[in-house]
């Protein structure tokens, strides 16, 4: 019998994620995936894993979760205090895991997402070449209280811990996202050109793992376009002016012009941006 591990608590919002699924966008299917690609291969990397096996991704508020053997987790990306057995541990290190331990996650410190690492990355079912959790294609699409999740056993003794791994958190705290002008980007006058890039603009509480929500309004003259592709990253713009930044859950389609594109960079430093927090677009050329 696979060692497990039970879901005392869910936390606010916790999946299980990898890279994603790529080749599947022509009949519907997401990319998913882990929002911060960075946070996401660093506690893999830490582990000695491949840097898209399946990780935990938690969302602010994280979970509690006992372990039914030994085994070793790594914890990077937000800083959400975590503890085992009530002991504090730190993020980016190797961390050992006996028999009935508690991990659990308290308050939050830095960044908005987490992610936790296991040797050989979490054995959840791999549908379409990836791990991640997706409702409606997958089983689960979030950690349920009493849920329980296998991972394999290891010979931990291979395990090499890299304690010089560099990491670097500066980017919880950037409020400038990089941008690429998207499709329709030249369709705007040189106004609201300006306009965009001179602004700062406020999460949403309604942002999710689909879709980045603006609050302010950003008066649109634009028509709307033929439906086209659209992929994570890309920044919307509907008729009735709102800005909505397409994150890794979004559809594979859409019919509201495309005025910018975020770049990777700029989806990491988006991943760790709480609802009421502040951005600004920077513009970068290709």
């Amino acid at each position: 019998m696979k060692p497990e591990i039970e879901v005392l608590q869910p936390g606010l919002f916790s999946t299980i994620q990898d890279f994603g699924r790529f080749g599947f966008q022509k009949y519907g299917v997401p990319h998913s995936g882990v929002m911060d690609r960075y946070a996401g291969k660093l506690c893999n990397l830490i582990l000695g894993n491949e840097e898209n096996s399946a990780v935990m991704e938690i969302t602010m508020q994280g979970p509690q979760l006992k372990f039914s053997a030994s085994t070793r987790v790594c914890i990077s990306g937000a800083d959400l205090s975590a503890s085992l057995n009530g002991n504090p541990v730190h993020r980016n290190q190797i961390i050992e895991i006996s028999q009935d331990d508690i991990l659990r996650f308290g308050k939050r410190n830095s960044g908005f997402r987490a992610y936790i690492g296991i040797p050989g990355g979490f054995d959840t079912e791999k549908i379409m070449g990836s791990r991640s959790w997706y409702e409606g294609l997958t089983d689960n699409f979030r950690l349920l209280k009493g849920m329980k999740i296998n991972y394999d056993l290891q010979d931990l003794s291979q395990i090499k811990s890299n304690s010089t791994v560099k990491t670097d958190d500066s980017y919880f705290y950037q409020s400038e996202i990089e941008v690429f002008p998207g499709p329709e980007f030249s369709f705007l006058s040189k106004e609201k050109e300006m306009i965009l890039f001179k602004s700062e603009f406020t999460i949403a509480e309604t942002s999710n793992r689909m879709a980045i929500q603006i609050k302010e309004p950003f008066v649109n003259d634009l028509k709307p376009i033929i439906t086209g592709p659209v992929m994570p990253g890309s920044v919307q713009l509907t008729p009735s002016g709102n800005i909505i930044i397409l994150a890794r859950d979004c559809q594979t389609t859409g019919g509201y012009p495309r005025i910018l594109q975020l770049s990777e960079k700029g989806l990491q430093v988006l991943s760790q941006k709480l609802p009421g927090e502040k951005i600004a677009f920077r513009k970068v050329e290709f």
